[in-house]
């Protein structure tokens, strides 16, 4: 989260007319960071494509936007997750155009975890709410982060499945934070940010727009392992999810149907163009497994571990024996494998110091590294 004196300057570059994820990552390739553009003249701005509007909006907000942001991230529980922000998934961040940032509400710590996207028709069959459902618990059990879009039908379906099997959810959504779309989700969604966490691009108070949910859709696949899709017609939003997690070189994962069910057809197109065939939730978890593994080791190489000089050196080794963080990181950790976020919130430490101190402790023979980024004490 950024510094209070440096969240005007990111809000300014969320609310600027005319900005887009695409220009403002061409600032920040220009100016070498996000927010380069600060020190940048008006010349400077123009020669990156910015019209006189956009530039104008950068150097002074929307007052009553800015100040609506600002109430709206004041609760501990919300947060402004920006692109150099160690909570940021690390995912997104490798697809094309990131999002500069991404209002919280809930855990933000969530979305360092591995997650599996689960999407598919909003007026799904009985059937395939119901494999939503069994999916998303199998796959919460497994140690994944299910994330989906909060519409109603599988998606809604697979967040309950998730939550009522005592994982954690990420609900990504087409509006501002502050709103519920549909409506009659809105329990749903309270749950969400108690047990898990809701994200959006969009800042506080952007009501229910069509343009909105392809980048929605682009940030669940972008933010996933894989997508999963349960039930889908030809002309379904599901599809463009799935095409976009093909883009972006994640795995896509569809359920057969019956030949007679138009919502199984769209499944059935992605898998005559290369998506895997699933029957169970443990194939996903089989395929995801030693990607889930090596995005837990590229979590752990980014946090800022200890250099092989220090691991190596007794003198500058950091001290595991008696020191009270450490102690209270094992009594978190178990001897069962528990995910990453759930360690963090046992412990009460932060993302970084779990994420650097697993890492120290696995190399040092004290805790075991399982599939789906879980982890457990050594017998």
């Amino acid at each position: 989260m950024p510094a209070p004196e440096r969240a005007r300057d990111w809000l300014a570059l969320i609310l600027a007319p005319g900005l887009g994820a695409r220009r403002a990552r061409r600032l920040e390739q220009h100016f070498g960071g996000p927010l380069g553009w600060l020190e940048a003249d008006r010349s400077a701005l123009r020669a990156c494509g910015l019209n006189d509007e956009t530039i104008s909006a950068l150097r002074q907000p929307d007052p009553g936007r800015l100040e609506a942001c600002l109430a709206w991230l004041e609760p501990a529980h919300h947060a402004l997750i920006t692109l150099d922000d160690e909570c940021y998934p690390p995912l997104l961040r490798q697809i094309d155009d990131p999002p500069p940032a991404l209002f919280a509400a809930g855990d933000p710590g969530l979305l360092v975890s591995p997650q599996i996207a689960i999407v598919g028709s909003r007026g799904a069959s009985r059937g395939g709410l119901d494999h939503a459902h069994d999916f998303a618990a199998t796959l919460a059990r497994a140690g994944f982060v299910v994330t989906s879009g909060l519409a109603a039908g599988i998606d809604a379906r697979a967040h309950e499945g998730c939550l009522q099997a005592g994982g954690r959810t990420v609900a990504v959504v087409g509006t501002g934070p502050d709103r519920v779309y549909p409506a009659r989700n809105k329990a749903l969604a309270q749950r969400i940010v108690e047990q898990g966490v809701i994200i959006s691009p969009f800042p506080p108070g952007t009501e229910v727009r069509p343009g909105n949910f392809p980048a929605r859709n682009r940030i669940i696949s972008g933010a996933s392992l894989g997508t999963l899709v349960v039930e889908a017609g030809l002309r379904s939003g599901s599809l463009i999810t799935a095409r976009l997690a093909s883009e972006q070189g994640r795995e896509v994962f569809a359920i057969p149907g019956s030949i007679h069910n138009p919502l199984a057809r769209g499944c059935h197109a992605l898998i005559r163009q290369g998506a895997r065939l699933v029957e169970t939730g443990d194939e996903i978890i089989e395929a995801l497994a030693p990607l889930a593994a090596e995005l837990a080791g590229t979590l752990r190489a980014l946090l800022t571990p200890p250099t092989s000089e220090q691991l190596d050196n007794p003198a500058t080794a950091p001290h595991v024996d008696n020191d009270p963080d450490y102690e209270r990181l094992l009594d978190a950790i178990g001897y069962d494998p528990s995910p990453v976020d759930l360690i963090i919130q046992r412990s009460e430490l932060t993302t970084a110091q779990v994420s650097s101190m697993l890492l120290i402790m696995e190399l040092d023979g004290r805790v075991v590294a399982h599939p789906g980024g879980r982890y457990s004490r050594s017998t």
